[in-house]
Formats: C-alpha cells, structure tokens, sequence
C-alpha cells in the first residue's frame, strides 16, 4: 500500500512536511495534541483501542500497545504516512493504591502499557524515525509522563512508580539516540481536565466536592486543558526546540514548585 496524501490544515505551518504518531490519540490529551500538530501541518496517525473519535484529517488506527503486534500498526502508519518524523508516547493507564494495596497483577498491568508499551511503540517506529534523520529532518520522540513521578502522592504508588519509570527511560533513550540525531523529551502533566479525570471524579461519593478539592490544590484554581498539555508536546517535537533533548517539561499550575495557601 503506498502513501496518502492527507489534507494539511496548514501548509506553510511550522510541521509542514513532517508525518507523526500519537499513542491514545483517541480523545484527550493525545487526541488534543494529534489535532494541534495536523492544524499545524503534519500528517498524522493516532493509535488508540477505540479510533473512533478520529477525525479528518487525522488517521485513526486501532492498536493495543501492550501487546506486541502493536509494531505492525506502527508500520502501516508510517507506509501510510511516508515515514515518521515525530513520536507521540502518551498512551497508558491510571491507577490508584499504595504500594500494599495494589495485588502484583495490577503492578504488571500497569507497567505492561505505561513503561513495555513505549518501548514497544517507540522500538518500532526507530527506523523510520532513523531514516528521518538520516534525510536530515529533527525527528522527535515525546513521552508522556506525570508529576507523580516526581513528587511523592498518596495512593499514587503504581501510577507514579510506571511514571518514574518513564521518566527514566526518556533520558536512557535520549541518551541512546543523541548520536543518532533523534531527540527524547517528555511532558509531565499535573491533573488535567480529560474525559478519563472526569470518570476517575464521577466515581467519588461526592463528585462535585472531589472537583473542588481539585481545583483547591491547584495554585492556579483549575485543572489544566488538554490543549496545554498538547502545546507543551508540540513545542518540544517542533522545531524551535532542536537544542532540546533528555528533557521533562511540567504543566502543573504551579503544582510541583509552588507552595501557596490553598484556596477555599
């Protein structure tokens, strides 16, 4: 199957020209970053379990990144794309509990997509992203991380240890690819507002109160837009960031830095 030209919503945009992958760009943040990144010039495929919120431009592709046949849906993006030049990492899973109070199976789940999956994804995509370099494009690769893995949460042990994890791997990968000319950054979001936040606060006894218990601990009195956090990703693989790598960039409010009084 050879290449299709996908309409571009801006040509002479700064990712004219470039193709890219998102994982879990079926709604949310990925979804808010494939859209960023398409209205700015590039082609994109976005993999998901449900594509179904994909939209044109965008080219949706069903895949699962924690099992292994995921590199063959990376293949076909990139035969339908004509390459890669960017790789969005931001598929993955949210999980609550202590260290105790997570049975193993959960710990392996969680890691099996948060941490094996971008491995996975990212394994796959290297030669076209190699190739991408050798024409002399800025290939990047941007994972998405959290502020859990930075700072230590309750019941944040499986998520922020998967999180850690990634974060570490970023700067590993990072490291590995430097000589190669592909850059590895990461995001580290706080609590953003997301289809799968909204469902994790639906689920408190009280989903109001669990809202404004957010936005409380926010220095900034909000959650933060998925388009934010889509910003972040799209500065990080463009080109103004070409000196950028082995990095984590923090969208958080003010969450991770600042210690303010907490609003009413």
């Amino acid at each position: 199957m050879g290449p299709v030209t996908r309409p571009r919503t801006d040509p002479a945009g700064p990712f004219a020209g470039a193709t890219a992958l998102v994982t879990g760009g079926g709604s949310g943040i990925g979804l808010a970053t494939a859209r960023m990144l398409a209205a700015r010039g590039a082609a994109v495929a976005c993999v998901d379990l449900d594509p179904s919120a994909v939209d044109g431009p965008l080219t949706g592709l069903r895949g699962d990144i924690a099992d292994d046949g995921v590199a063959e849906v990376v293949a076909e993006a990139a035969e339908l794309l004509g390459g890669l030049d960017i790789l969005v990492n931001h598929a993955g899973l949210l999980a609550r509990g202590s260290f105790e109070g997570n049975p193993l199976d959960e710990w392996r789940r969680v890691f099996e997509v948060n941490v094996l999956g971008t491995v996975r994804v990212s394994r796959a995509a290297m030669p076209w992203l190699r190739a991408s370099a050798r024409s002399g494009r800025d290939p990047a690769i941007v994972n998405t991380c959290s502020i859990t893995a930075l700072v230590g949460m309750p019941g944040g042990a499986v998520y922020g240890a998967s999180k850690g994890a990634v974060y570490s791997l970023t700067l590993s990968m990072a490291a590995d690819l430097l000589d190669e000319g592909v850059r590895v950054n990461c995001v580290a979001p706080g609590p953003v507002d997301t289809p799968w936040v909204r469902r994790e606060l639906a689920a408190a006894p009280d989903p109001e109160a669990a809202l404004k218990a957010v936005h409380a601990r926010q220095p900034n009195g909000r959650l933060i837009t998925a388009d934010e956090v889509a910003e972040a990703i799209c500065h990080l693989a463009g080109p103004l960031s070409a000196a950028t790598t082995g990095t984590v960039h923090v969208i958080d409010g003010g969450l991770l830095g600042l210690r303010v009084p907490q609003r009413p």
